[in-house]
Formats: C-alpha cells, sequence, structure tokens
C-alpha cells in the first residue's frame, strides 16, 4: 500500500504526463494508486480520462464504473461519462450524463458547453441556449469562485470556506461570493451568518432571483417562516403565473399551517406543467400532512407515473406506514435501483421504500438487505462520529449540575406555556404530542428547531475544539437566560392558534435540558421511552429528512440509546422531577391511565378529546402522521423480532442491560 505522501507525488507525476499528452505513461504511473485500499478516487478519475483519450473506451468505463460506485455525487465523474459516451457516438447518453453532472457540479462550463452543441444538432435551439448561457456566465466568474463551487459540489466545506472568505476580503460586496459563503454556512448550520449575508447581497442586487431563492431557503430554515412567506409572495408578485416562484410560495404557505393554500398553488402550477414530478411530489407531501391520505396516494403515484427513476416519491407512498405496493409496484423499484447510473438520493429513497414493501410482504431477509443498504449509503454522506456524540453528552453532565441549577435559580422567562416533547425519534413521541394537541387548552405545533438552533449559537463557530457550549451556562446572568426565554416564546408564536400552552417535539431536545430548563423554568417536559430494541430498529429503518445521523448504523443507534438512557438519568439527578416519563408500551396497554397522568403532570384537566386523540383533525409532518389518525393499537410493538436474526450488532451495542 503506498502511504499519502506516495499517492500525491503520483497523481501530480501523471498530471504532469497528461498535460505533455503522455496518457500511456500517465496511466502506468496511476497503477500502484488504483490498487490500494481504499482506492485514491482522484487517481481512478484521471486513469478514466486517460484510457478514454488511448480510445480504450471498454477500460475508461470500467473505471468510471468504480469511481461512482464509491462517490456516486461526483459531477466531474458523470461530466468524464458524458465526454465518453460522445467520443463513442452515444449522443443521448452523452446529453443525459452532462446534464446530470450540471445538476451535481453547476460549475462545471465543459458541460454546459457540451449540452448545447448536443442540443442545438438535435433542434432543441431555446435548451441549447440557455444551456451555453450558463457556461458563459460560469467562464465570467472569478477563477476562485468557480473553484469554490466545485469544492462545494464534492462536500469540501472546510476548504471551500477557506478560500471564499479569501477572496472576499479582496472582494467584500461581490454578491456570488457572498452568496456561496452563505450556503457554506447554511451547510455547516451557521446559520445567522448566512442570513445576514444573504440580506446584504439582496440590498446590493435586488433583482438577482437566485439570491432571493437562497434567501427564503435560510429564513425558512431559522423558523422565520413569516418571513419567508412575505419574500416568497414578493417573488411571485412579481411574475404572477410563474411556475417557480408559485411553487415556492405553496412551500412557504406549508411552513406556515397553510395547506388549503398551498395545495391550491400547486394545482395552478400543475395547469400549466400537468406531469410535473416534483410538484406532484409536493403536493402530495401537503395532501398527506393536511390528512388527506387517499389524494396524497394518488399525487405520488402519478409522480411515480411520470417520473419511474424520482425515488422520492415511491419513498413517499412507503413512508404512509399504511400504503401497499403492488407485485408490479415492487418490481420497477427493484428494477431502478440496480441501474447504476441512478443519482444516490434516488437509490436511497429505494433502498428504503423496498425495505418497507418487502418488510410488508414477509421478505424478511431481503427487506433487511435494502435497509442496511440505504442506510449504508446514508452513512457514507454522514460526518456523524459516537465519540463526538458521547463527548457532547459528557460535557452536559459536567456542566449542567444540580449545583449549578441552584445557583441560577431564578432566572429565565417565568412563561408555562411549552410542553416539550422529546428522547428518541420513533419513540411516540407524535402519539404523545397527538394527545396533548386534542386538548382544547394546547395547540400541537410541529418539531421547532429554535433549542437546537440556539445552542448552535452558544456554541460558537469552534466546532472542532467544542466551542463555549455548555461551559458558557456557568457565566450568563438570569437576565440572559430570560431574553432566551422569552425570544424562544415570540419566535414560536406563528406555530400557535391561541391556546394557552403548545408542544415543542423536536426529539433531539433530551440533549439540551438544562439549558431548556435555565431559559424556561415553568415549561413542562415529557421523556417519550420506548423498548430499546423496537425504538432502534424502528429508527434504523426510517429515512429521515435531515439530521438523525446516530440512526445509519445498528452499531452507531445502540450506542446513542445507551447514551441517551445514560443521559436523561443525568437529567433526573440534576433536576428531580422535571420530566415526565411516558413509556411507549404502557401508554398503548393502558391508555387512560397514563393520559391522565400526561395531563396531570401539564396541570391539564382531564378531557375525553385526548382519548380520542384518532379523532383530531390537525395537520401531523412526522413519519407518524397516519398511525396517529388511527385508534391505539399494539401492532408494531414487536415486530423487530422478524428482523432478531440480523440484529446481533445492534444488541451487542445496547448491552446485555438494555438488549434481551
Amino acid at each position: 500500500m503506498t502511504d499519502t505522501d506516495t499517492q500525491i507525488d503520483l497523481i501530480k507525476s501523471a498530471r504532469a504526463e497528461m498535460r505533455a499528452g503522455r496518457f500511456e505513461a500517465a496511466l502506468a504511473a496511476l497503477s500502484p494508486a488504483l490498487e490500494d485500499e481504499p482506492v485514491n478516487l482522484e487517481a481512478l478519475y484521471m486513469a478514466a480520462v486517460c484510457a478514454r483519450y488511448l480510445r480504450r473506451y471498454d477500460e475508461a468505463e470500467t473505471l468510471l464504473g468504480r469511481l461512482k460506485a464509491l462517490q456516486p455525487e461526483l459531477g466531474r465523474a458523470w461530466q468524464e461519462t458524458g465526454h465518453l459516451a460522445r467520443d463513442r457516438g452515444e449522443r443521448d447518453r452523452a446529453l443525459a450524463a452532462y446534464q446530470r453532472a450540471c445538476q451535481l457540479n453547476s460549475a462545471l462550463e465543459a458541460s454546459w458547453r457540451a449540452q448545447a452543441e448536443l442540443l442545438m444538432a438535435s433542434g432543441r435551439a431555446e435548451e441549447a441556449a440557455n444551456a451555453r448561457a450558463q457556461a458563459e456566465r460560469i467562464a465570467a466568474l472569478p477563477k476562485p469562485l468557480v473553484s469554490v463551487t466545485h469544492l462545494l459540489s464534492e462536500g469540501k466545506l472546510a476548504r471551500a470556506e477557506t478560500l471564499c472568505r479569501d477572496f472576499l476580503r479582496a472582494q467584500p460586496k461581490h454578491v456570488e461570493g457572498m452568496r456561496l459563503l452563505a450556503e457554506i454556512g447554511s451547510r455547516l448550520g451557521i446559520l445567522e451568518d448566512a442570513e445576514i449575508l444573504l440580506e446584504n447581497a439582496v440590498a446590493f442586487e435586488p433583482d438577482n432571483i437566485q439570491l432571493r431563492l437562497d434567501y427564503i431557503q435560510v429564513l425558512r430554515k431559522r423558523q422565520k417562516f413569516a418571513a419567508a412567506l412575505a419574500e416568497a409572495e414578493a417573488l411571485a408578485a412579481r411574475e404572477a403565473g410563474n411556475p417557480v416562484f408559485t411553487s415556492h410560495l405553496a412551500i412557504e404557505k406549508m411552513q406556515t399551517g397553510d395547506y388549503e393554500g398551498a395545495v391550491a398553488l400547486f394545482d395552478s402550477v400543475l395547469e400549466k406543467l400537468p406531469e410535473d414530478p416534483a410538484t406532484l411530489t409536493s403536493k402530495g407531501h401537503a395532501l398527506k400532512t393536511w390528512g388527506r391520505q387517499a389524494e396524497a396516494v394518488e399525487a405520488y403515484r402519478a409522480a411515480c407515473r411520470v417520473r419511474p427513476a424520482q425515488g422520492d416519491a415511491w419513498h413517499a407512498l412507503a413512508n404512509l406506514k399504511t400504503y401497499s405496493f403492488s407485485e408490479a409496484e415492487i418490481a420497477e423499484m427493484k428494477a431502478r435501483v440496480a441501474m447504476p447510473e441512478i443519482g444516490l438520493n434516488d437509490r436511497v429513497h429505494f433502498c428504503f421504500a423496498l425495505g418497507k414493501a418487502l418488510e410488508d410482504r414477509g421478505e424478511i431477509a431481503e427487506s433487511f438487505a435494502f435497509y442496511e443498504q440505504g442506510n449504508g449509503l446514508k452513512c457514507a454522506q454522514s460526518r456523524y462520529t459516537t465519540e463526538g456524540m458521547e463527548a457532547e453528552f459528557a460535557a452536559q453532565k459536567e456542566i449542567c449540575t444540580a449545583e449549578l441549577f441552584a445557583e441560577k435559580a431564578g432566572a429565565g422567562d417565568p412563561s408555562p406555556d411549552p410542553i416539550f416533547i422529546l428522547g428518541l425519534p420513533r419513540a411516540g413521541s407524535t402519539l404523545i404530542e397527538q394527545i396533548l394537541a386534542s386538548h382544547s387548552q394546547v395547540d400541537g405545533t410541529l418539531e421547532l428547531p429554535n433549542i437546537l438552533a440556539l445552542s448552535q449559537r452558544l456554541r460558537g463557530r469552534n466546532r472542532e475544539g467544542g466551542g463555549v457550549y455548555p461551559a458558557c451556562l456557568k457565566d450568563m446572568s438570569g437576565e440572559d437566560f430570560a431574553a432566551l426565554g422569552r425570544d424562544y416564546i415570540e419566535t414560536t408564536r406563528i406555530h400557535r392558534a391561541g391556546a394557552p400552552f403548545f408542544t415543542d417535539k423536536m426529539p433531539n431536545n433530551f440533549r439540551h435540558i438544562g439549558l431548556i430548563h435555565l431559559i424556561l423554568p415553568n415549561a413542562k417536559i415529557v421523556d417519550a421511552r420506548r423498548e430499546p430494541m423496537a425504538c432502534c430498529w424502528s429508527g434504523f429503518k426510517q429515512l429521515f429528512a435531515e439530521g438523525q445521523e446516530f440512526t445509519y448504523g445498528l452499531d452507531e443507534i445502540g450506542r446513542y440509546y445507551r447514551a441517551y438512557v445514560d443521559l436523561m438519568e443525568h437529567w433526573d439527578t440534576a433536576l428531580p422531577g422535571k420530566v415526565l416519563r411516558i413509556q411507549h408500551e404502557d401508554l398503548v396497554a393502558d391508555l387512560e391511565t397514563e393520559v391522565r397522568r400526561l395531563l396531570d403532570f401539564c396541570g391539564l384537566p382531564f378531557e375525553q378529546s385526548c382519548l380520542d386523540f384518532h379523532e383530531t383533525e390537525r395537520a401531523v409532518r412526522t413519519a407518524s402522521s397516519e398511525q396517529v389518525r388511527q385508534p391505539i393499537n399494539s401492532r408494531g410493538l414487536d415486530s423487530w423480532k422478524k428482523f432478531e436474526p440480523h440484529l446481533g450488532p445492534l444488541k451487542s451495542a445496547l448491552g446485555p442491560d438494555l438488549a434481551p
């Protein structure tokens, strides 16, 4: 095996040979790096280019196949696939590859120009002109920003940020530089910085549509839904009937709970673009959340018919939990997932959808294989580490002690409004929320990210060193905590409908119970707990929209559950009586007893509607949306046992005190 320095030297040597047109010599130089495990991706890419120039097309195809198997979302690999197909005279395949390359990396000028040539040759002059315009836009960009875009597309955020900041020091008002730095900040979760950058950039170039679309997205991520809606309305007013602007307005209406308005807007888009798969899928999401399942199924199935390779719509059907796939649909999904050129995210969606479809049919071994494949693909994209999680939890235990809470007694905002429902995902929190939201004095909201965003803000920029949070809690004043509590109450008001209390069911908030207590000492906190094997297995087989990266491996999720239990024991000791624990299995076995206990803890009088929670009409966004619209039942409590032969790593991670 060659060491890193040797590989770097080999790459440099091969690159010099390629510049001189000596492709055979370049391949020889790359040979040792191609034999290493793990294979050097840059060496694979360069070798494929060399093989193409040498007209060894089959060899180039094989090398590109290996490269895309290792990094399926690498834009340069798809661009080289386009070059190879073009050289082989496969024009349609070349065009598809170039289009895929530009989807993955919008700064690939060569792919835009190649598209323009192929489209013009096919008589598609308007599309060719658009592609040519994109190529010219990239050619006009400063070279450092093109490099930043390349790095962003390959997930190299640290290098992209350094290069972008260096550029902006010299040209601080360059709006594309500001937009790219904001995108980096958004990906890193530094949303406040991203918002400021985009707000300033929009002020410099108010007619720059991409800036405005990015600004809306960041406002949404920051839960500034009213502001995001206002921006989307202003954009839609600029060009009435523009499908792109109308779609964005519909999405923002969904965020503010106006699902009827969102569906109407999606329908207006579909009048102009009746077979647009993205709009059909988005409409399905709105209908599902609104509780109109049959219409949601119709929209999702229409999206699948229009574009069978779009995995999102297929997974949306599976995520309903109540939909049964036909033999033909399963065969279609299997055919799609077997295609080597399918996009990574589509492949992930198909894997999870097939896992659910085959589980429903009792084909357990094959079902597990697809769940495992989907999780493996997601894990490869993730930056989550168990060690980082354990260090974070240890810091909470070290700083947030009974002594700290005694010292800060009386701090924070006294509002009793929030009821936090937390724990692990798939532990029954949606059922608890539905029960509480069925009470006349409680507004059910959603998984609000406000506490997580606050912890990020307190943590600061020094992520690698752990930042200053939670240590900073020791130095903050009572007024500091009160201001943060007031801000939480105000920024969550948009989700409420006027009841005196409201729920916040972000499960990850269990990490920050100390912070919650300090800023909102009168808030109620409910820990939704589920039997370890059932909870972990349910998390492993669920594809989450974002976050929850600990679920992408059986060992990882098992160790996370252990750490969660340990941290909750710490909160019970440091804040005795602060948290009510609701065991999901107990709730299912004796609904009325547990509901009365829950309402007593929250200071709420008993109402029959809480037992009849399934009759409550409200928007539910989580994966359990259809289940909580049915009477309580014990189905699914032990579904993990079907997969027990495959769950050895999970049992080992949980340990003998948690695993059966």
